[in-house]
C-alpha cells in the first residue's frame, strides 16, 4: 500500500476516529475505505454539482465549485485506489 496525500490521510484518519469499532480485518477496511470515498461523491455532488448538472453563470463561483469538487473527487479515487 502506497502513502496517501495528506489530505486523503486526514479523511481517513477522522473517519477512523468516529468509528466505534476499528476494522479488523482488510475486507472490511477496504470497504470502509470504498463507503467513505462514495461518500465524499455525494459530498462533491451536492456542495459542487458538475457544471453538465447545474451551470453556473459566474465564472469565479464556477471556478471554484471546480476546485472543491476536483479536490473531494481525487480524494475518493484515492482511497479507492488503497
Amino acid at each position: 500500500m502506497t502513502d496517501l496525500s495528506p489530505a486523503a490521510q486526514a479523511v481517513l484518519d477522522a473517519f477512523l476516529n468516529g468509528c466505534i469499532c476499528r476494522p479488523v480485518c482488510n475486507v472490511a477496511f477496504e470497504s470502509d475505505r470504498n463507503g467513505l470515498a462514495a461518500a465524499l461523491r455525494a459530498v462533491a455532488d451536492r456542495v459542487a454539482p458538475s457544471d453538465a448538472d447545474e451551470p453556473r453563470n459566474n465564472l469565479p463561483m464556477a471556478i471554484e465549485c471546480r476546485r472543491i469538487r476536483k479536490e473531494l473527487l481525487d480524494i475518493a479515487a484515492e482511497l479507492e485506489a488503497q
